[in-house]
């Protein structure tokens, strides 16, 4: 049979008899997936495998344990055989064909009547893959395809009107391939994209000609579009029928306002989907080389968006403290964690656009490290790690290194272009 031969196609067996000769394993990975299609199996076998018996014994399908009769194929849709007998399969084929029923032999697959395609399943896609005969090629290439779909390589997105949802979306620290499988993927599907200034911005540039962007980004001080429009723009798109992903920076619910705009999808009747994202808090310190936990050094870390909330933060050795977006008030919290006790030499790190080509990191103390910043126009994005972790980073000069831990060798930073300000 070659190739050019094959007429693809796909059968719905929903509530209609087939027909299994053979009681082994080929056996049972057909029957049952032909009773996932909700087909009525019968399996014709002198002997069969634990894993038909068991399927007979829940009555999920029908054994007649004994040889195969020409009458067997009467009244069935579709046949499978699977005997590993040649002559049986050939027989039973020969039934089928005379009775006009499809069949397929899986004992010569050149003069079989049908294939059985090597099948994957991407959320509601079925990927059906023949591959002129040869099973394990078919296996390979369903493989790629399925996993290309799964990352968002291929697109998923629905063409025909669908029910409408919300997936909120953490894109990580800005570097496009920091998203998670799953968040590419429902970006590959989106109709529209309400998309945040941060987060990884080169990924809108592959969605395809007719997906709408929105553009609701923030900067400190300056929201041109309200917390509140934007929960209703997730929600009046959804209404429409459109997938909808709020794309995020870092992840959705940590420091920002996911819960909240789930919590209003929710409310208004929208399905929501919560994809957490490799979270600035961490990734961010981690493309510099600092752990934000180290043995011996830090065994908990505190994450806070500004000065106002230090004086709930643990002040001690072994505590780190994090700040998302704290540069323009890093003099006032420096300043707080000062009062509170933490001494004035404690190492403070500060990250600008970490995982990108720009990144840039300062590496100072806690009572010198606003006056650095300042002198080098440290902007935001940027995280701002304090405490003795900040030792462990390549970056930090010698004099910052104790002799216990001079030794560390944490993973180098993605980026050649690091600049390092130090005192």
């Amino acid at each position: 049979m070659a190739i050019q031969d094959i007429y693809p196609t796909a059968l719905r067996l929903l509530g209609r008899p087939v027909l299994v000769v053979g009681g082994g394993r080929v056996a049972a990975r057909r029957a049952k997936g032909l009773l996932d299609a909700g087909a009525r199996v019968t399996v014709v076998a002198p002997e069969a495998i634990a894993a038909l018996r068991e399927l007979a014994d829940a009555g999920l399908l029908t054994w007649e344990p004994r040889a195969y009769r020409s009458e067997d194929v009467d009244g069935v849709w579709f046949v499978q055989t699977a005997t590993g007998d040649p002559a049986v399969d050939t027989l039973v084929a020969s039934d089928a064909e005379a009775q006009r029923v499809w069949c397929v032999n899986a004992s010569d697959h050149e003069s079989s009547a049908a294939w059985t395609p090597a099948v994957a399943e991407v959320d509601d896609v079925k990927i059906a893959v023949n591959a002129g005969g040869d099973p394990r090629r078919a296996m390979a290439l369903r493989d790629a395809v399925a996993t290309a779909l799964e990352s968002g390589d291929l697109p998923l997105r629905r063409r025909r009107a669908h029910r409408g949802s919300v997936a909120l979306v953490g894109g990580g620290p800005g570097d496009s391939g920091l998203i998670t499988v799953r968040g590419r993927r429902l970006l590959g599907q989106a109709d529209v994209v309400v998309a945040d200034r941060l987060g990884p911005r080169e990924l809108l540039n592959e969605l395809a000609p007719d997906v709408r962007v929105i553009e609701v980004g923030k900067t400190p001080g300056h929201h041109p579009v309200p917390q509140a429009d934007i929960n209703r723009i997730l929600v009046e798109e959804a209404l429409q029928g459109h997938r909808v992903v709020r794309l995020k920076g870092g992840d959705p619910y940590v420091l920002g306002r996911g819960g909240e705009e789930a919590e209003y999808c929710r409310r208004h009747g929208v399905e929501v989907e919560v994809v957490s994202g490799v979270t600035s808090a961490i990734s961010v310190p981690a493309a510099a080389g600092i752990p934000v936990t180290h043995r011996g050094l830090a065994k908990g870390f505190s994450v806070v968006t500004g000065h106002e909330e230090l004086s709930e933060v643990p002040v001690r050795a072994d505590h780190t403290v994090v700040l998302l977006m704290g540069v323009g008030q890093l003099r006032e919290s420096a300043s707080a964690l000062g009062r509170a006790g933490l001494p004035e030499d404690t190492p403070v790190g500060i990250v600008e656009n970490g995982y990108l080509p720009d990144q840039r990191v300062t590496i100072g103390t806690l009572g010198s490290i606003a006056d650095q910043a300042e002198a080098a126009g440290v902007a935001n994005p940027a995280v701002i790690v304090i405490g003795d972790v900040v030792r462990v980073s390549p970056f930090a000069p010698s004099h910052f290194k104790t002799a216990d831990y001079s030794t560390t060798s944490p993973n180098k930073p993605r980026t050649s272009t690091t600049r390092v300000l130090t005192p």
